[in-house]
This record gives structure tokens, sequence and C-alpha cells, in this order.
């Protein structure tokens, strides 16, 4: 099939089966599970499952679509010009999922990818803890061998989605004598079980996107560890390199140039004059803002383009990480600003849903520069395993 022929159909499929309710719409991860559980969600869903579209590069034997690098772009293309969110969105698809393929054993692939393809199985991070977040390797989570499991014992913290996940892929000591970046492994452990308890965490965003997790004799199959035992550090470290080389959405080069949020929200507050926003500091912040987000998407893009080989990513994407939970808190710290008094309005007639969402955001990522690694943390990386500086 030619690649115009391929992209006629996708575009096709996609206009029948994308309900409206899944266009036009900004996808973050603390509202994603209210976005993905509704009955058009589960419509589009299914739609695109069937034809493998969750995990369009995943190999055809686990019921994904097979696409090649060129098939994959024009369906990233054809979804970014139809203004829908992805079909199936987490911890699935972006970082257990390109984990297994690497890591994990036929009888493991077997097991968890269809699953995760069909959207049948939620996934959720067991990594930190209480006292073991930037320090990661000194976790305390232990997990030992009964015959043919793991009993496990101990606490994860900030496990994002874990009220809603089915599954939980997670670090834990199972050498406790050894170094402890040698005595970790990489286990993977079914959360609807007597001994596993969530107690989700209030934000000050008003949301609940993190939880508290307790293990109590928690049991892991002995065929759930990924890896060597006592070498999960290595697996642990490349399924954070996944998250952070995950690339930013496509955009068709024929598709009109999309609208800029800050823009937007400059003109509103400020109004125009000779078609410029009417405000010359609000004009350069704009400017600064949207430049180096775009060039932020360009070079990942470029990375991209240059990893078709199917490298696995490496710590390079330290640099991604660092840059973008960086520009995305100043992203929206530069909208409330904008907004004047209506960028802190939390409730009330007097704002409106555009302001009150903004406020939000602002407060939600604030913490985008600690979770999923503190910018300190890919600093750390980078001048060690990028630059080559000694410690």
């Amino acid at each position: 099939m030619s690649i115009d022929t391929f992209r006629a159909e996708i575009r096709e499929y996609i206009a029948e089966h994308c309900p409206d309710s899944m266009k036009n719409r900004a996808l973050h991860f603390e509202d994603a599970h209210e976005t993905y559980s509704t009955p058009d969600a589960d419509k589009w869903l299914k739609a695109m499952a069937a034809k493998g579209l969750t995990a369009p590069t995943w190999p055809k034997e686990y019921g994904a679509a097979g696409l090649s690098y060129e098939e994959n772009r024009v369906y990233q293309e054809e979804l970014a010009a139809a203004k829908a969110l992805p079909p199936l969105a987490g911890m699935g698809t972006a970082m257990i999922g390109p984990t297994l393929l690497e890591f994990g054993t036929d009888e493991q692939k077997a097991r968890h990818l269809p699953k995760i393809v069909s959207g049948e199985v939620r996934w959720c991070q067991g990594y930190s803890e209480p006292g073991s977040g930037s320090d990661l390797a000194s976790l305390q989570t232990k997990a030992v061998i009964e015959g043919d499991h793991f009993v496990i014992n101990g606490q994860k913290i900030w496990t994002s989605g874990a009220q809603h996940a089915d599954w939980m892929f997670a670090l834990v000591r199972t050498d406790p004598n050894a170094a402890k970046h040698d005595g970790i492994s990489f286990v993977l452990l079914d959360m609807h079980q007597k001994g596993v308890t969530i107690k989700p965490i209030q934000l000050i965003s008003g949301s609940s996107p993190f939880c508290e997790t307790f293990f109590d004799d928690a049991i892991a199959r002995r065929d759930d560890l990924v890896g060597e035992l006592n070498k999960g550090w290595t697996v642990g470290k490349r399924l954070l390199q996944y998250e952070r080389s995950a690339a930013p959405p496509a955009r068709n080069k024929n598709q009109k140039k999309p609208v800029n949020a800050f823009a937007e929200v400059a003109r509103e507050a400020f109004g125009e004059r000779n078609g410029k926003i009417n405000n010359t500091d609000a004009r350069d912040n704009v400017i600064r803002q949207t430049m180096s987000e775009k060039a932020l998407k360009l070079t990942v893009e470029r990375v991209t383009d240059e990893s078709r080989s199917g490298k696995a990513p490496g710590a390079t994407t330290s640099i991604f990480k660092y840059v973008g939970s960086t520009l995305s808190k100043e992203g929206s710290s530069l909208k409330s600003q904008l907004r004047g008094s209506d960028g802190v309005g939390w409730e009330g007639d007097e704002f409106s849903e555009d302001a009150i969402s903004a406020t939000r955001g602002w407060l939600r990522d604030r913490a985008v520069t600690i979770y999923g690694g503190t910018n300190e943390v890919q600093l750390n990386i980078i001048a060690k395993r990028v630059l080559g500086l000694p410690d």
C-alpha cells in the first residue's frame, strides 16, 4: 500500500470513528481518568484498538498495528489534523509497554501487552517512597522470594493513578545487604489483591492524581520479575528514559497554523493595536515563551527522526524532561500573569471557566519540575551521563 493510500484510509477511519467530544481538547495526566471514562471515550478506544492503533508501532502479534516509521508519522499527523485525542493514554503505552518489549520474556509480553493494546488493563508506577524520591536507589520496600512468588511489604508514595490502576510496575529491594543500586529488582503486581491499600492525596489544585500505596504481604509472581534478580535498577532507568523520550503530537504540514494560546489570553487582556498585542511586555513574554516551546518541539522531532533505527533512548532524554517541565511551569505562570487578577480566581461567578481552569493549571504545574525526576536530578544526569563531567 502506498503512503498516500494509507493516509487516505486512516483519515477516513478517524473521521468515521472519533466522537466530537474527543476532539479539540487538551489532555493533562491529572484529568486523564475523567477524560477517558465516558461512553464516547470508550467508543473511540474500541474502534482504534480493533485496528491496533492504540499502540501503532508495536508488533502485530500483540494486537498492535505494527506500523512502519512513515506510516506512524502519517497516523500521528492525521490525528493532529482531526484535533483528536489519542484513543489511549497512560503508563501502559508510554512506559511499561516499551520496557517489556525490550526486557520482557516472551511469556510476559504475550500475557501483558495485548491487554495494554486493548485498554483492558491500566498501569501505575511504584517508584518513589517517603524519604526515597530524588535518591530513589535508597528505597526500602522489601520483596522476599517464597516459592513461586515474591512477598512485598513497604510503602510507595506519589503513585500516579493508583486508585484507577489494575497493575503496578515497581522497584523493590530484594537484597538488603547489597549496595543500594545492586539489590533492587523490577516486578509487576496485581493491584486488586488484599495486601494492597491505596490512599489518594489531595493537591492544592483540587485534584487527587497521586496516592500513597501500602503493601502488607502483597504478592508478585516470580515470573513477573522483569530482567534479572537484583538488576532492576537498569530496567527502572530505561523505563524513565522511554517516558522522557515521548515525542510531542505531530502536525500535518498542510494543517493550518495552530492558535497561540498565550497570544489569545494577552489579546483578551490588553487588546490589539495595529494587529499586535497592545502591551510591549506582554508581547515580548508571549514571543519568548512561544519560541522556546517551538524550539523544544522541533528538537524532539529531530531526535525522534534520528532514532529511526530503533535504538533505545538514552540519558539525553533528561534534557527533554528538564526543558519541557520548566517550559510547562513557566507557560502556566505566564497565562495567569497575563490575566492579572483574573489569573488567581479559584471559584465564583465573577471568574470565567477558562480563568478558573488556568488558575488550577498554574497551581498544578508548580510541581512539574519535581515529579517524574526533579530538575536538579535531571541536571545531574546531564552533567554526568551526557557531558561526562566529573563528580
